[in-house]
């Protein structure tokens, strides 16, 4: 790969901006490649991703994966499936889960990764945080809400995902319709992208 996406991803993976704040250090882990059609945006890598600089390589992205009806061999081609997350480097850990994306990340580098993916047909937005920056307010009061909104989203291109953590299983046995209805369109979705 060359050209102005070459470069940008070589200036974020050299990003040093919230080095002090990071308790592991700086490891910024995305994937993106000018072909794709189908881009996610996630939260931030946890720990485990961290340690091996691969995106959702963990519970939570095999149940993404399966949600997506995505292979890995498919997920991790980014001339199919661009990952960005919200903040690019793994936050530390909180009281609950780990901490929050840092927030200087999306508004540093996400307009410009935007500019360089011309082919996305489809976004696929992981979370509160990638839905309240990404929907500017168009979210709805829950995340909940914001899920089954669904079809207000899709023709703009967006689909709101609640995080697959496991973490979050209480959320899914509360919302069981989220797996039996919609992961069904989730899936037709990404099919019609013809990854």
């Amino acid at each position: 790969m060359q050209g102005p996406l070459a470069q940008l991803l070589e200036d974020i993976r050299a990003c040093r901006h919230c080095a002090d704040n990071l308790p592991c250090g700086p490891r910024p882990i995305l994937q993106v490649a000018q072909p794709a059609r189908l881009r996610i945006i996630g939260q931030a890598p946890g720990r485990k991703v961290h340690e091996t600089g691969i995106p959702w390589d963990d519970p939570s992205g095999q149940r993404l994966r399966n949600w997506l009806g995505v292979p890995p061999e498919q997920f991790y081609d980014p001339a199919k499936v661009a990952i960005i997350p919200m903040g690019f480097c793994y936050p530390g850990k909180a009281r609950s889960g780990d901490n929050p994306p840092r927030s200087e990340c999306a508004p540093r580098w996400h307009d410009k990764l935007d500019a360089q993916l011309a082919n996305i047909r489809l976004t696929v937005l992981v979370g509160r945080y990638a839905q309240a920056y990404y929907l500017a307010g168009r979210q709805k009061a829950t995340l909940s809400d914001t899920v089954k909104a669904w079809q207000e989203y899709l023709p703009s291109g967006w689909l709101a995902l609640p995080h697959p953590s496991p973490r979050n299983q209480p959320w899914l046995s509360r919302n069981q319709w989220f797996e039996s209805e919609l992961v069904p369109h989730v899936q037709a979705a990404v099919r019609e992208l013809g990854l």
